[in-house]
């Protein structure tokens, strides 16, 4: 030591400074350079955070809409159910009771028609009779049956003296009516006849027995032509409000399949939206756990540095700064005066101990 600060020999000494002078370059390079993959590796670590915080924060807002859409979906989906479940029952009931008014409305045809024949073979019964009573009451009113047309072999058998005969027309009393009408069932709200007389005299004229008698089976048929008029309206109005139904429940049909199919395709896109909205949720779940776990793992590879970051920058540039101050006065160092400050120190220290 005392021969390196004696300065014995310049270059020498010149030389080894120079070689510590190097060394302390070399240090502040590396400490800069390790200053640097600091800086580098802090912004590194801080985007990363930022990034993946704002992911997380994305992939949150994106996973609530999700579950906010599929929530939607099925409650939509349930309510669809239900409307399409009414709609069915609704069509179903329809058609019921299209089916029970088609069959009322044909019992009640059936009854018209049925109530107009054994009016109408009523009405044939007592005209035949008021004519076979007008025959005897007043026969100019009567009307003769029409004349029998004799085939060819009657009438040469007429011609040669013999005497033709037909048969006696059949049916009710020979009136050839073959309907039964108890017509007192339709003289509605009309007594009964009488008994008859115990004697003819009980009829002091025949005008009186005209009158008594033909009047009352004008009653009846005009009772009857009453009840068939009415029928008819009857019959006529019940036809129009049932086509009127017909048509109202046809176009409600109409109505309600159309809705019943727009419904069943609503609830099919709905369905299929659902499946594909939890398939993407399950899909940003995942991905927000690799998220995390990439967080995870940002903290284990950043946080040390960047909790002393700033001391160690510190003590960095404080290391340099004396690096820096120790090749100053090492680069500036007047070796004379290191040698007069070394006999001063020489001159201070006992002789015995040199």
């Amino acid at each position: 030591m005392t021969l390196a600060l004696s300065g014995k020999s310049s270059s020498a000494g010149t030389a080894g400074f120079d070689k510590v002078l190097k060394m302390i370059d070399d240090m502040v390079v590396l400490m800069g350079k390790e200053q640097g993959d600091d800086n580098d590796k802090k912004e590194y670590c801080e985007a990363q955070f930022d990034d993946s915080e704002d992911k997380v924060k994305a992939l949150k807002r994106s996973i609530g809409a999700a579950e906010s859409d599929i929530a939607t979906a099925k409650e939509s989906i349930s309510t669809l159910t239900e409307e399409i479940a009414a709609l069915e029952s609704g069509i179903k009931a329809l058609d019921a009771s299209v089916a029970a008014a088609t069959q009322q409305r044909q019992d009640e045809n059936a009854e018209f028609k049925a109530l107009m024949a054994s009016d109408g073979a009523a009405k044939e019964v007592l005209a035949f009779a008021k004519n076979r009573l007008n025959k005897f009451y007043n026969p100019k009113l009567y009307k003769a049956p029409p004349k029998v047309e004799l085939s060819a072999e009657d009438r040469i058998y007429a011609n040669q003296g013999g005497e033709v005969t037909t048969a006696a027309p059949g049916g009710i009393a020979g009136t050839g009516i073959s309907a039964f009408v108890q017509v007192s069932m339709h003289a509605q709200n009309d007594a009964a006849p009488g008994p008859p007389p115990s004697t003819w005299g009980a009829y002091s004229t025949k005008s009186e027995g005209n009158t008594g008698v033909i009047a009352m089976i004008d009653l009846l048929i005009k009772d009857l032509d009453k009840e068939m008029t009415e029928a008819e309206t009857d019959e006529k109005n019940s036809q129009g409000d049932y086509e009127t139904m017909m048509k109202d429940s046809a176009a409600k049909r109409t109505t309600d399949s159309k809705a019943l199919s727009q419904k069943g395709s609503a609830k099919a896109d709905t369905e299929a939206a659902l499946q594909e909205t939890t398939g993407h949720l399950a899909d940003k779940n995942k991905e927000l756990m690799a998220t995390d776990k990439y967080i995870a793992s940002l903290h284990a590879e950043c946080d040390w540095l960047l909790q002393y970051f700033d001391a160690r920058k510190e003590a960095r540039a404080g290391e340099v700064d004396s690096l820096k101050k120790a090749k100053a006065v090492l680069s500036g160092a007047d070796f004379s005066l290191v040698q007069t400050r070394r006999h001063t120190f020489l001159a201070r220290v006992d002789p015995d101990d040199r």
